[in-house]
């Protein structure tokens, strides 16, 4: 599967570690263009996470044309000067965040703009990796990497997210979608769990598989 897919995504819920897998798998492929989102650069999550109610959506929207902007520039990559894409988030992470997030007017309202901007061309990326995690890791993680603006998020809104993303990919069919235990292994830190999902990766032939030590 590796060698013909050129755009992959790498999801999850927040600490998942999508990040840092998708940085590591840029470096490690040939000619790959990395393309991550930029948290930071979003004026309204701070604010979100101490007042969802009031900054959700100002700081949804905010996500939004961030990702339009970097997957429409996507499009005019040459494929000679860049054999991979690799980015760590899809566009549909959006909307199921905007699900989350938003009460039941605000949503309708952020459905309206999405579809309005959406382009109709838009493809689905060739390979998505998800990476799935309980939400006692997740927290963890969170805690661990010692983000200002995340310092509030609870359990119970890991939680919620961590429900919407299973059941979203539950009923995803438009890439092949490759599942990660990512408490099982972790090819973000072991280089040895790393290759075996580069090599699982590679003799993948189904449109959806697990990978953990169990299987």
């Amino acid at each position: 599967m590796l060698e013909k897919v050129r755009h992959i995504a790498v999801e999850g819920p927040i600490g998942a570690g999508k990040t840092s897998l998708a940085r590591r798998l840029a470096a490690y492929l040939p000619s790959a263009k990395p393309v991550f989102e930029q948290p930071h650069d979003n004026p309204f999550l701070a604010r979100f996470y101490q007042n969802p109610e009031r900054w959700a959506l100002p700081a949804q929207l905010h996500f939004l044309f961030q990702r339009f902007e970097q997957l429409k520039a996507l499009n005019g990559e040459d494929e000679k000067e860049c054999q991979y894409i690799v980015t760590d988030f899809m566009l549909e992470r959006d909307p199921l965040f905007a699900k989350c997030n938003l009460p039941p007017d605000e949503l309708a309202l952020y459905e309206k703009i999405y579809a309005a901007m959406k382009p109709p061309a838009l493809p689905a990326p060739d390979l998505v990796i998800y990476l799935q995690a309980p939400v006692s890791s997740l927290a963890a993680r969170v805690y661990k990497r010692g983000v200002d603006a995340e310092r509030r998020i609870t359990e119970t809104y890991l939680e919620k997210v961590a429900k919407h993303y299973a059941d979203f990919f539950f009923r995803y069919e438009a890439s092949p979608l490759f599942a990660v235990d990512s408490t099982a292994l972790n090819p973000v830190d072991s280089d040895s769990d790393f290759m075996l999902l580069v090599e699982r990766l590679k003799e993948m032939r189904g449109h959806r598989e697990f990978f953990g030590y169990a299987d």
